[in-house]
């Protein structure tokens, strides 16, 4: 592999002086290394960096602020390029408390104009570009100083073609008219992990909808107590009480030490100093008042909302296909269910389904509309074809 040229920045000075170096370009891309096993946040480790005239490695280990740069990429640049940026979004979000200025996601524009959703960036730079990375260094411990050459070149590959990929992509988005398109998924794909960040997220465990508001209760109170002791522990949530035990202690709903400690497991995999204050979390939830309880979840729908979803999913892969946008990116299975259980008036929550809101909805709501009033049909017209079946209109 070539040698790459670049700047290493490596101390607090460095850093200001590179962040006002770089502050008048209209466009920069960057990419982060990180490490997140067993930890409450994953850790920062370098900061590889792209100008339309030069690349840059940021040693975050060896630096005590890395703000400027956060600074930098909130308030002076344009347009900050990335690829599956959701890290690299919450790496400057915990720290500045608001987006990049205008944050471009290569993974979600390259969806919309025909490739896989989620595409690895190896794979974007040698369909586009015509480029091979060399990915031998997937396995790197980022903390571990020095680097070593091998890896600072690998680590620098990963933003060597952010602009040119976002040069041809952007070329595309607009050819295929799905600007705004794209500018209305990638805000609402921040909103998410926005959203993420400043909520508990207990309503995502799993098997939620057996359980009683007081079963409920109990849940959402543990999972916001893991949330502040793993933070405290700068470890996994996970780590300090898995999401099975978490559940099962809320439907024993009882505080007692010795009814915990009998449940199979916990002690070997709870920190047994943890569990007075479980069992305080509970005691203090099964005293709360009805008012203060969640409302029940919603069971999931009949056994023929899957079976639509199924048929629902592949007519729109077809039309995706035709299209040429990414299905992945559309819609997930259980979106399709979702819209399936409110079409069919078996609604899972209040929320209108997110396939019939912002562009989704004129792609897919009429193609629905028909598959599921039995307007039209699924045929096999070349089985040996790439294209083996289509979507024909049943005669009236």
């Amino acid at each position: 592999m070539p040698e790459i040229e670049f700047e290493h920045i490596s101390d607090d000075r460095q850093l200001v002086a590179y962040c006002n170096q770089i502050a008048s370009s209209p466009i920069i891309g960057f990419d982060t290394e990180f490490v997140s096993e067993n930890r409450y946040r994953p850790q920062l480790c370098l900061l590889q960096v792209a100008t339309p005239d030069s690349l840059a490695i940021i040693d975050t280990i060896a630096i005590s602020d890395i703000r400027p740069f956060w600074d930098l990429v909130c308030n002076r640049v344009e347009t900050t390029i990335a690829h599956a940026a959701r890290e690299e979004f919450l790496f400057c979000f915990r720290e500045m408390g608001k987006r990049p200025k205008q944050l471009v996601d290569l993974q979600i524009m390259a969806a919309f104009v025909g490739h896989e959703y989620p595409a690895a960036y190896g794979s974007l730079v040698h369909k586009i570009l015509g480029k091979r990375l060399n990915k031998g260094e997937t396995r790197t411990d980022w903390r571990m100083r020095p680097l070593a050459k091998k890896q600072i070149q690998y680590a620098l590959q990963d933003v060597e073609f952010l602009l040119p990929l976002y040069t041809a992509l952007n070329r595309q988005l607009v050819k295929h008219n799905r600007r705004d398109w794209y500018l209305d998924e990638i805000d609402a794909w921040q909103s998410r992990l926005e959203a993420v960040e400043g909520e508990p997220q207990w309503q995502r465990l799993a098997g939620l909808s057996k359980l009683s508001r007081r079963e409920l209760g109990i849940v959402r109170d543990l999972f916001i107590w893991r949330e502040a002791a793993a933070k405290e522990r700068e470890r996994s949530p996970r780590r300090v009480l898995p999401d099975d035990l978490l559940l099962e202690i809320a439907k024993r709903g009882d505080s007692t030490l010795s009814r915990l400690t009998a449940i199979r497991g916990l002690t070997q995999r709870v920190n047994a100093k943890l569990l007075p204050a479980i069992s305080e979390v509970i005691e203090a939830t099964l005293a709360l008042p009805d008012l203060s309880l969640p409302d029940r979840i919603p069971a999931a729908p009949s056994p023929s909302i899957g079976i639509l979803g199924q048929f629902l999913t592949t007519s729109l892969n077809l039309v995706c296909h035709e299209k040429e946008i990414a299905p992945g990116l559309v819609a997930t299975a259980q979106d399709i269910r979702n819209l399936a259980a409110w079409k069919m008036g078996q609604p899972v929550d209040d929320t209108t389904p997110s396939l019939v809101t912002g562009w989704r909805g004129p792609l897919l709501d009429e193609l629905f509309e028909l598959v599921l009033s039995g307007k039209v049909a699924l045929r096999v017209v070349d089985a040996s074809s790439p294209n083996p079946v289509r979507l024909e209109k049943w005669p009236e």
